[in-house]
């Protein structure tokens, strides 16, 4: 069974590594309005320095005039990105896509290339899509959206690094997600919130409380899980499961466009 384990906020959103490295160029959040609404958007997360260069999540279209700048900060444009991973289909993730025509292009389950070619994959069967065999890897994490994935970064300065969102349609599913990876990450970039680092413990996971968490989605130095639905998330707020319902190669190189 996975340790029980503490989380504690990352100073920094840059994670250096060998190889990969992540930059988080965009913090999501999630603001309650006095009039019942909540303004949104999701966290945008890059990673390169490989022969690939991964964008994870893409904001909402309201970022499209920002979102190149944010890259070229970094020396990336947007052709220069090979592959984006949208972990779900809600707008506030996926709102950029057209920036990307280049790039292969997952959405939740939804694996396509070039001009609407779709590409059979086993993420439904709970299979992962490997990248970039020992280094990046696209995992299914259903709960947040039935077809919800998460990136994971292996070694990094900081060892493993998932990019995941926490607020859940299916919490048995979110459960499950969450424990599993929490027995492996290292990092959690949340959908919306700042990074954080997954501490483990000694103990079980499952004897460690799993209903409380800081403010937004982001983690409390003290609480046992970081991961699972803030209080003042959105879909609590809006009394909803979710900010809305919506809805394979595996080689032995990096996986290519």
């Amino acid at each position: 069974m996975p340790r029980g384990y503490h989380t504690s906020p990352l100073d920094s959103l840059s994670i250096p590594g060998p190889l990969y490295s992540a930059q988080i160029l965009r913090v999501g959040f999630t603001h309650p309005q006095p009039d019942g609404s909540v303004r949104a958007d999701g966290s945008v997360t890059l990673l390169h320095g490989g022969p690939l260069t991964v964008l994870v999540d893409t904001g909402g279209p309201w970022l499209r005039p920002h979102l190149p700048g944010l890259l070229n900060a970094h020396g990336v444009t947007p052709d220069d990105v090979t592959h984006v991973v949208v972990t779900h289909g809600h707008s506030d993730h996926a709102g950029n896509l057209n920036l990307f025509p280049r790039a292969t292009l997952l959405v939740g389950f939804d694996l396509s290339r070039g001009e609407g070619l779709y590409l059979p994959n086993g993420l439904a069967q709970g299979v992962p899509w490997v990248l970039h065999p020992g280094h990046l890897q696209v995992t299914p994490t259903p709960g947040h959206t039935r077809a919800h994935v998460s990136l994971v970064a292996l070694g990094t300065s900081l060892g493993t690094v998932a990019v995941w969102a926490a607020l859940s349609e299916d919490p048995p599913e979110q459960r499950r997600s969450r424990r599993s990876l929490v027995a492996t990450a290292d990092v959690i970039v949340p959908g919306h919130g700042g990074p954080f680092r997954v501490l483990k413990d000694g103990g079980d996971i499952g004897d460690r409380r799993e209903d409380t968490l800081g403010d937004m989605g982001t983690p409390s130095r003290d609480t046992g899980t970081a991961l699972e639905v803030a209080p003042r998330d959105m879909g609590t707020m809006l009394g909803t499961p979710g900010h809305g319902g919506h809805g394979d190669t595996i080689g032995g190189g990096p996986e290519g466009r």
